[in-house]
């Protein structure tokens, strides 16, 4: 049965059928591997826009006869690692032709070495369900080649390495921390050996690059329960060396009785609370760091017991510098995680019914109307307490509070207010030279304007433009 829904598939897909027939014209053994011939076996199938192909021909011509076929003009080839990558309906198909690899201890660049058989391509491979292959060509087209019993391990949700992990996990390092994300995508074990091999070999993930490493680790944030690796990474060590900040929530204190939440374990539930509704990486960041300034910001009171007065200002100060340090990109990210840590707990207040309108106002003018509806997601998911009325409660609350948000701004539109005037106007009227005065007179007049003491009209803005200009002339002299 399995193989007669392989062969439909492969019958069906206009991608297979072309690489079958080339193959078999220039007498290539070339097969399907990697990740999409994984999927086939899985039950919780991961969304892949990629298709791995193998072959013991040369790569570059097939890849170059299949793209010619189909008019495809996406052609990347990198000859060091004899793989050439062809962009086609948003998939990208890489070709690559059977090979073995060699590594030096001081980088996880290989050099390569071609080969004409599938299964000295397959053990050079990072785990057993990855090795998987599928034939292509027309004689034994469907057949399934799986020495490692890959198909075995995906049945046991177990990840292995094809031979010895020392090997593997020396050879190239990132695929410790590929054995983590694909633990927590498709909610594997890591075998025992492997485990104890990624102990053993953790110190050589230095020489990776940050980047990749990312790369790996925003794929576990985007997972639906991101609490697997990194309650992973925190095990194996890897958390110490890439994201210390979190460790420092993993810490208890008792003094005279008094104790607080395990902040680290709290924000585990909370980021995979929020992956339930997002998979918005910047906002699942945003859920990460959301307590970062609480150790730094935590303090005893004989009376009250600890308190972290101000740590969502202290966590949000924070972040340019992990962003910075973790070379990860910085534009527009950082402002929005900014913004969304530092005004987490924003709801609390704005829940308060004797708030002011204009408070409101004001809060959407500086947080962002498009930026609320996800801080009131981290708002609700950031509620764990056990106590369901309470919970419920609360949740009811931000829901109200967000229809309110939503009620005031479709009538008012405060993030899109355009002033009647401009600097010239300002200029103009008090016969004064560009300056920071123009900038502060501008925005006194929008302040008044969003927190509704005046009307938006150009009468209005006027009469309040010459008081408020005079005096803030006066004061400036």
């Amino acid at each position: 049965m399995l193989k007669k829904n392989i062969l439909k598939l492969i019958k069906k897909n206009k991608i297979f059928k072309n690489i079958s027939k080339i193959s078999d014209k220039l007498n290539y053994k070339t097969y399907i591997i990697g990740g999409f011939s994984r999927n086939i076996f899985l039950k919780n199938k991961i969304k892949l826009f990629d298709i791995d192909i193998v072959t013991t021909g040369d790569s570059y011509i097939l890849a170059k006869k299949f793209s010619n076929i189909l008019s495809i003009k996406n052609f990347f080839v990198f000859k060091r690692f004899k793989t050439v990558i062809v962009k086609y309906n948003n998939k990208n198909i890489e070709f690559v032709s059977t090979r073995k690899e060699y590594y030096n201890i001081y980088n996880n660049k290989p050099y390569v070495k071609i080969l004409d058989n599938i299964k000295d391509d397959q053990k050079r491979r990072d785990f057993t369900i990855n090795t998987i292959a599928i034939s292509l060509n027309k004689k034994s087209l469907g057949k399934i080649i799986d020495p490692y019993n890959g198909i075995k391990d995906i049945n046991k949700k177990i990840l292995k390495t094809p031979i010895n992990p020392d090997k593997i996990y020396y050879d190239d390092p990132l695929r410790m921390i590929r054995a983590i994300r694909f633990a927590t995508q498709l909610n594997f074990k890591i075998s025992k050996e492997s485990l104890k091999s990624i102990k053993r070999n953790k110190y050589r993930l230095r020489i990776i690059s940050i980047e990749r490493i990312n790369l790996e680790f925003n794929k576990i944030i985007l997972t639906r329960k991101p609490s697997i690796g990194i309650k992973l990474m925190y095990k194996l060590g890897f958390l110490s060396m890439y994201l210390p900040e979190l460790l420092d929530l993993n810490k208890v204190q008792i003094i005279h009785g008094f104790t607080y939440k395990n902040n680290f374990i709290h924000t585990l539930k909370v980021i995979d609370k929020i992956s339930k509704y997002t998979n918005n990486l910047w906002l699942k960041w945003a859920t990460l760091l959301h307590d970062i300034g609480k150790p730094v910001s935590k303090n005893f009171n004989k009376k009250k017991g600890w308190t972290f007065y101000n740590h969502e200002i202290i966590g949000s100060n924070m972040i340019p510098y992990i962003f910075y340090k973790l070379k990860l990109p910085i534009k527009n990210n950082v402002n929005y995680i900014i913004k969304i840590i530092r005004y987490s707990n924003i709801s609390n207040i704005l829940i308060n019914r004797k708030v002011k309108l204009s408070t409101i106002r004001k809060f959407i003018y500086k947080i962002g109307y498009k930026n609320i509806k996800d801080l009131l997601l981290l708002s609700k998911c950031d509620i764990t307490t056990n106590n369901y009325i309470l919970k419920k409660e609360k949740i009811k609350e931000i829901k109200i509070l967000y229809n309110n948000i939503k009620k005031i701004n479709n009538i008012e539109r405060i993030n899109k207010i355009k002033l009647h005037i401009n600097g010239d106007n300002i200029m103009k009227y008090f016969n004064l030279p560009p300056s920071k005065i123009i900038g502060k007179i501008k925005n006194k007049i929008k302040n008044y304007i969003i927190e509704g003491k005046i009307n938006n009209t150009l009468k209005d803005t006027i009469n309040l433009m010459k008081i408020i200009g005079k005096k803030i002339i006066k004061k400036n002299e």
